[in-house]
């Protein structure tokens, strides 16, 4: 048995054009100065000299023999993430088929250093295929918490059934990750996925809970520099719900526009001023650094997000980088959304992406997507209903046609993916979305405009956020308003969707079956409220060869 430990040096930045800074925002999270507060918000043990396993553990990327284990240790008090202070602290970590660590099965040990700001990893293989493991970290006499996780499935193992939590949009200074605690009382989960803005990069106060405040977030600045991101990852780990669930399952996660700053695309972002901020190209590869060395990830080609992980012969997972190759957007309105010039995803990833979707011979093909793929026209909305809807979405106040931020704004490229689906006749693809802070169920038409007369290639199921503002929020209205009257108008502007929630925060449960794949959407009580309770809203499928969505009334 043998564990490697790494450092992942970031990507080089695409490009420095700078686009005008957005005054209003979509969502939001903020800054921190450096060892002050964020001190002073960490638990009392790392006041004394002993080394702390203040950030918790995880674990991610399942493969049928490994696993990708991860930690933080805190070596001294002044080693504070992001300060670049503390001595070099060797790390044991040890897997066992128990939990309380008997049958022991690997063990090794790491170097946590000031350069990797004291995160560490270790990449552990020799596994057994489908079973559970339990790990833990020690540092000089002290041991970390003791996590559960789970190795996927054989390539080749006939599976029964699959379960993932799916979250996305977790913004500290909005309210409480109760979703996470929920997830994480489970106890059912294979692993569970992150679609996206894991952290929020803005200064305090720019975007929270209805304009309030619910817990200030560190730095207090909006964090541009890589002491910045470190410190802002640093005080996201230490939330008790957030350690709860990484302690209880393995992670999938994929970044989105707010691991880095708002709107991003390869050659700078909304919330990125040119030269005040610095370069685009340094901040990009500051935010990079900081979530390969914080986050239970394995980068992949050109250290993005976009890579596949199998389980069994039941399903394929690839996981896109909308943010590191995309084209700036368009204007609303403008027919440059056309433009087969312009992209998403960058041509070597579309290519990877047609070409994993075509040579898979699972039963379903599912796709980590971090904004929405489905069609959304919002024009025939009134005056009162479009600017909520428009601030949020980041549109004009006075007319619109789609959301430039997602597919919408990007035509070309949708298009032929989803004409590669249908010539290929690739069956059962289930894109698994988040960043838009609402509840979807959709088929996903070849030509919208026609639909139902044009048949739907592919399904796609969004997830709202955990607490950034929705359209009730961002109104100021009682939950449920804004969505008893905005979901019709959206569903009959958009007849390939079956259902949608505008207003509401939860998570959801995706379980799949040979016969189907289910989403169990759950909102929670009230974002603000550390014991928010959390309920089963409603559930939909699409069964196995169908490419379209039904409502099923009962969740798994």
């Amino acid at each position: 048995m043998t564990s490697r430990s790494r450092s992942f040096p970031a990507a080089e930045g695409l490009g420095s054009r700078s686009p005008r800074r957005r005054t209003v925002v979509k969502a939001a999270a903020a800054s921190a100065v450096l060892a002050g507060p964020l001190a002073a918000a960490l638990p009392a043990r790392a006041a004394d000299r002993a080394p702390a396993f203040l950030h918790g553990v995880a674990s991610g990327d399942p493969l049928p023999d490994g696993i990708l284990l991860w930690t933080r240790v805190t070596p001294s008090p002044e080693a504070v993430p992001g300060s670049g202070l503390g001595p070099d602290t060797e790390v044991s970590w040890v897997v066992a088929r128990d939990k309380a660590l008997t049958a022991v099965v690997a063990k090794g040990s790491v170097t946590a250093t000031a350069a990797g700001d004291h995160t560490v990893k270790a990449d552990i293989r020799g596994l057994e295929p489908a079973t559970d493991y339990w790990f833990r970290f020690s540092a000089g006499g002290t041991d970390s918490p003791v996590a559960r996780t789970r190795t996927a499935p054989a390539a080749d193992a006939t599976v029964s059934g699959l379960r993932f939590g799916v979250v996305t949009c977790a913004n500290w200074e909005a309210g409480y990750f109760t979703a996470y605690r929920h997830l994480a009382a489970r106890g059912d989960l294979d692993a569970w996925l992150h679609l996206g803005d894991y952290i929020y990069e803005y200064k305090t106060g720019e975007y929270a809970a209805r304009g309030t405040v619910v817990r200030p977030h560190a730095p207090a600045h909006e964090i541009i520099t890589l002491a910045d991101y470190r410190t802002r990852h640093g005080e996201y780990k230490t939330d008790p719900d957030l350690q709860a669930l990484h302690l209880k399952a393995p992670v999938i996660a994929i970044w989105d526009d707010h691991e880095f700053a708002d709107n991003a695309w390869s050659g700078g972002a909304v919330n990125h001023t040119e030269g005040a901020e610095g370069t685009w190209t340094a901040r990009k590869a500051a935010a990079k650094q900081a979530y390969f060395e914080w986050m239970p990830v394995r980068p992949a080609v050109e250290g993005t997000t976009y890579r596949r992980l199998r389980f069994g012969k039941l399903a394929e997972l690839s996981l896109l980088d909308l943010r590191s190759f995309r084209s700036q957007q368009a204007s609303t309105g403008s027919g440059s959304v056309d433009d087969p010039d312009r992209t998403i995803t960058g041509r070597a990833q579309l290519d990877w992406l047609k070409a994993g979707l075509k040579a898979s011979d699972t039963k379903w093909r599912l796709v980590g997507n971090s904004v929405m793929i489905a069609p959304f026209v919002v024009g025939s909305l009134t005056g009162d209903l479009l600017k909520p809807l428009a601030k949020l979405l980041g549109l004009p106040q006075d007319g619109i046609g789609v959301n430039t931020d997602q597919w919408d704004g990007y035509t070309h490229d949708r298009r032929e993916l989803l004409d590669h689906l249908r010539s290929n006749a690739i069956g059962n693809t289930v894109f698994l979305t988040g960043d838009i802070h609402m509840s979807w169920a959709n088929d996903v038409p070849v030509d919208a405009g026609t639909y139902p007369l044009s048949p739907s290639a592919a399904t796609e199921f969004v997830i709202t956020s955990v607490t950034s503002d929705n359209l009730d929020d961002i109104a100021k209205v009682p939950e449920g308003t804004v969505s008893a009257v905005a979901a019709p108008l959206i569903e009959v502007a958009n007849r390939h969707v079956h259902w949608v929630d505008t207003d509401r925060h939860g998570y959801g449960v995706l379980d799949i079956t040979a016969d189907r794949a289910q989403m169990d959407y759950y909102v929670l009580s009230d974002r603000t409220d550390p014991d928010a309770t959390s309920a089963w809203e409603r559930s939909y499928r699409t069964r196995s060869g169908t490419q379209k969505v039904e409502r099923t009334y009962d969740p798994v």
